[in-house]
């Protein structure tokens, strides 16, 4: 019998890192990533494609109206900003002195912490 695993794929980018858009409408902006969703391969980052929603009204509004949220990019279309150097770089993964898996920017070779 033959066993599937459904692991999780690792990505370069986690909750907190503040990244670059490098494709779509918000090309060449910054901004903090706000939560990350592996299975779909998707972030949200904050101020960033942002989407308009109607809201019918309920009790917690009983006005109802339009609201203006983030919408979620993919992965692919964001890059990582260096927080020594403040530029865009690739991610690297490495083993530090105690054995475990850091990332590490490609540009500076320094150790992203996060």
């Amino acid at each position: 019998m033959e066993r599937k695993f459904n692991k999780q794929p690792k990505l370069h980018i986690k909750t907190g890192d503040t990244v670059l858009v490098i494709a779509g409408d918000d090309k060449s902006k910054q901004g903090k990533i706000l939560s990350v969703d592996r299975a779909k391969r998707r972030a949200i980052v904050e101020g960033l494609n942002m989407v308009t929603k109607h809201i019918k009204p309920t009790t917690n509004s009983p006005q109802g109206g339009i609201e203006k949220k983030e919408a979620p990019i993919h992965i692919s279309n964001l890059k990582l900003v260096d927080p020594k150097t403040g530029d865009a770089t690739r991610i690297g993964r490495k083993k530090n002195e105690d054995g475990k898996l850091v990332r590490y920017s490609k540009k500076t070779g320094e150790v992203i912490n996060g």
